[in-house]
């Protein structure tokens, strides 16, 4: 275990950051209790000259904890459950980087 993912698991075990998830693969495989950061940051597009807003969500997973993620996977954080479109791992090689719609 290196200096990132010590870090990484003093982040999510933070009750202020981390939130408390139910990983699925493929969305209906056995449940596994994970933490995890999440961001719900609102993106922009302009559809024939209007402004959308679109609400996204973007969770952070330890690599060490989940080595193996792919579209279609799911989190069930509380009553939202969200679908795994992509994702990609950050630079240190400690965390995903997860795209998920709802």
């Amino acid at each position: 275990m290196n200096a990132f993912d010590v870090a990484m698991a003093a982040l999510v075990a933070d009750p202020n950051l981390g939130v408390e998830a139910v990983y699925r693969q493929g969305g209906t495989g056995a449940p596994i209790v994970v933490r995890v950061l999440r961001s719900s940051p609102d993106r922009g597009a302009d559809a024939f000259g209007t402004e959308i807003l679109s609400a996204t969500d973007i969770l952070s997973v330890a690599i060490a904890v989940l080595p193996d993620l792919a579209a279609g996977d799911s989190f069930a954080l509380g009553p939202d459950l969200l679908t795994v479109t992509h994702a990609e791992r950050d630079a240190t090689g400690t965390a995903w980087r997860v795209f998920c719609q709802r």
